[in-house]
């Protein structure tokens, strides 16, 4: 293919080489046009077997058992299950907390490298991929084609988008649960910083569509840790007032108020049965989406 020989910032082709042996696969059963590796709705023609049923009239005759028929003298019909391609929508959230970064590579880095990763592969093995940067407002939109020269739209879009403004993600993502029409595997790359309950109802939106939702949430060491150790001007990078705190006053405050929101996040993403993986950014991106495509290989179907 040829989108990908041009030099990209976010790329490391021998990290493409080492992951583009492994599938990328959806745990919901997909609506494609063409012959893919997912599980289809629909039964069709394929070497994986998924149950007899009676003939009925008009039913294709090349599919009946005839050995089901030998032994119960009665015409029955072999299902298989269809293997079709899939839609992939990469969600990346571009807001002004996206540019934070402790140890020379923002969040905002990372989620290039991982949404450029997953395109190239979903591309690789036939899928069609799509592309929508939100921050407060869906800020560009490429729907998903499988076309190996839609990579160059998908790179182009990740090499301009820069981290700026406020979020709206609770509400973006509603809106786009809703433009997504047919099912599709959807991969959202943020720090979610965002109420978990508020989240809880997009993401339960996701599933009432029949999305396949994976949630790679980006998390600096230092928001993890918070390791300071003089006083400090925190700055809103969306927007918000800035505030001068000492660091060991309020680091214990600090410390249950991230551990809360991420137990309370933890327990929503098991509830609404999200594909969750939080990711911190100083670890190999090549690792995480390692981490990412085996899980996700070894979960097999859900529905």
């Amino acid at each position: 293919m040829g989108p990908e020989r041009q030099t990209r910032s976010f790329l490391d082709p021998l990290a493409l080489g080492r992951l583009a042996r492994l599938p990328l696969f959806a745990r919901r059963p997909m609506q494609g046009n063409v012959s893919g590796k997912h599980s289809s709705l629909h039964r069709g023609s394929s070497v994986e077997f998924a149950e007899y049923r009676k003939y009925v009239p008009g039913d294709d005759l090349r599919r009946l058992d005839w050995r089901m028929h030998g032994r119960s003298d009665r015409y029955y019909v072999k299902e298989c299950e269809a293997d079709t391609n899939l839609r992939c929508c990469l969600v990346v959230d571009t807001s002004g907390s996206m540019a934070f970064g402790s140890n020379g590579t923002t969040k905002i880095d990372y989620a290039k490298r991982l949404a450029g990763t997953l395109g190239y592969l979903a591309i690789l093995q036939g899928d069609a991929v799509g592309l929508s940067c939100v921050a407060d407002d869906i800020v560009t939109e490429i729907p998903p084609r499988r076309n190996p020269a839609h990579l160059t739209v998908i790179f182009d879009l990740l090499e301009r988008a820069k981290p700026t403004g406020g979020t709206h993600l609770v509400r973006l993502l509603h809106e786009l649960a809703e433009k997504i029409r047919q099912r599709a595997l959807v991969i959202v790359i943020s720090d979610f910083f965002a109420d978990p309950q508020e989240l809880r109802g997009c993401f339960e939106h996701f599933r009432f569509r029949h999305h396949d939702l994976a949630a790679v949430q980006l998390l600096d060491p230092l928001e993890l840790e918070f390791k300071f150790h003089r006083p400090m001007r925190f700055i809103d990078m969306e927007g918000g007032p800035a505030v001068f705190a000492e660091p060991n006053e309020i680091a214990d405050r600090y410390h249950k108020a991230i551990g809360r929101y991420l137990q309370d996040l933890q327990k929503v993403v098991v509830d609404t049965a999200v594909d969750y993986h939080r990711v911190n950014i100083d670890t190999s991106y090549e690792q995480a989406l390692m981490h990412f495509l085996v899980g996700r290989t070894r979960a097999g179907s859900v529905r």
